[in-house]
């Protein structure tokens, strides 16, 4: 049998289910995920010629970068272009919170966890924090909004969908803080104030600053360029790819957050023309790409999962999982709420549903790319492991969980 042609055989079963598979596991407790994990296990554990494309990110961390990388973009665009809630300070308090009080407490749990527990040095300690902090955007497909103006922006939905758009970016400058503590074990100082005003300041600000003018010079081109507009009468899907691909393109040339860039500026471009069908368009081929995208990552996480990923992975290493998934991020979201005007059931629904997933993998391939870690094997182990769990405790429960919450809140 021909390697090449199992692996077309292999994609197009991938694509069909993709797109056949959510209707079938509407009503059924097993999701889209945790059906590809377990797909992918069985096809790279079967005595036959294997795709090209290898499943162990330990030995290829940049087709793992690149791979998750892409996941994460198409994402963010369509979780931008989906939000219908307009941006302000006091409607986005919630967002404000995640962001400014349960991110940066999961890290700093991630990072005494790592060092007390673990046994880590502080810039993999650092770095295990800084990856699993960010909510994913990927696979929290049954916690998010609605499709562009379909409604379903409840409180949950709506936190949990632009705290995932946000934090993608956001959690990028202690990324890059691990990785400065990791050189500085080879000898090279930390440098303190070009962190705070580079990866800090600069790629923070910068990204937001060119996602909103970039987004909104591609809002006039696409909507108001011409006096009968060529591009959103078009119907043509792909225009969400291109905007991904040139807001990106941009912030990262300039050296700034491109994650955070794509986001804001399918925000702007959703928010500044907010009644045109073609948002629904460019959505539908967003998610398309992402479904397709998706499907690719959780079947090489199944295939690695068969090629020993979790080799390395100790008997502290799952209890931390477990702890991580079950019990910190719970806690710091409950934390970061204490005092929004929220009922408690939406409460704990936002602090218990803040998934990992495939950008805690893009996080960890891009710092092994850019610097030396000691215990990296296991590091890849644990964080496999939480996101497993998250895959599947999240996988099973949400879709039940969010339908009471909808029932509730219908009957009030």
């Amino acid at each position: 049998m021909d390697a090449y042609e199992f692996a077309l055989l292999l994609a197009g079963l991938a694509l069909l289910g993709a797109a056949w598979v959510p209707h079938l596991v509407k009503r059924n407790p097993l999701t889209l995920p945790i059906l590809y994990v377990a797909l992918g296990a069985l096809v790279y554990s079967l005595p036959l010629p294997l795709p090209l494309v290898p499943a162990n990110p330990v030995r290829f961390p940049l087709i793992t970068e690149r791979l998750t990388e892409l996941a994460v973009l198409v994402a963010l665009v369509g979780v931008g272009l989906r939000i219908d809630t307009r941006f302000g300070w006091k409607r986005w308090s919630l967002t404000w919170r995640l962001l400014g009080i349960t991110m940066p407490l999961t890290i700093l749990a991630g990072l005494w966890l790592g060092q007390a527990w673990l046994g880590y040095s502080v810039a993999t300690a650092m770095l295990l924090g800084a990856v699993l902090a960010p909510t994913d955007p990927v696979l929290a497909g049954d916690v998010q909004v609605h499709a562009p103006g379909q409604g379903g922006e409840d409180p949950v939905r709506f936190a949990l969908t632009s705290e995932a758009g946000f934090n993608d970016g956001l959690a990028f400058p202690f990324v890059w803080l691990a990785v400065a503590l990791a050189l500085a074990t080879d000898g090279t100082p930390v440098d303190w104030t070009s962190w705070i005003i580079i990866d800090v300041l600069w790629r923070v600000l910068g990204g937001a600053a060119i996602g909103i003018l970039v987004g909104y010079a591609l809002m006039l081109l696409i909507f108001r360029s011409e006096r009968e507009p060529t591009l959103s009468k078009s119907g043509e899907g792909l225009t969400a790819l291109a905007i991904t691909l040139i807001v990106y393109g941009v912030a990262e040339l300039c050296h700034t957050y491109g994650f955070l860039a794509v986001f804001v500026a399918a925000l702007v471009i959703r928010q500044k023309e907010d009644t045109s069908e073609f948002h629904g368009v460019l959505d539908t081929f967003a998610q398309q790409c992402e479904k397709l995208l998706m499907a690719l990552m959780l079947l090489l996480l199944g295939g690695a999962l068969a090629s020993g990923i979790l080799s390395e992975l100790s008997g502290k290493g799952l209890v931390f999982a477990l702890v991580f998934v079950l019990v910190v991020r719970p806690l710091t979201g409950w934390l970061g709420l204490v005092g929004a005007k929220l009922s408690p059931r939406d409460r704990w629904a936002i602090a218990v549903f803040g998934v990992r997933g495939i950008g805690s993998f893009y996080y960890l391939a891009f710092a092994m790319n850019h610097a030396y870690f000691r215990d990296s094997r296991e590091l890849w182990s644990v964080v496999v492991m939480v996101v497993v769990l998250s895959i599947l405790f999240h996988g099973l429960t949400a879709s039940a969980v969010m339908g009471w919450l909808d029932r509730r809140r219908n009957r009030s």
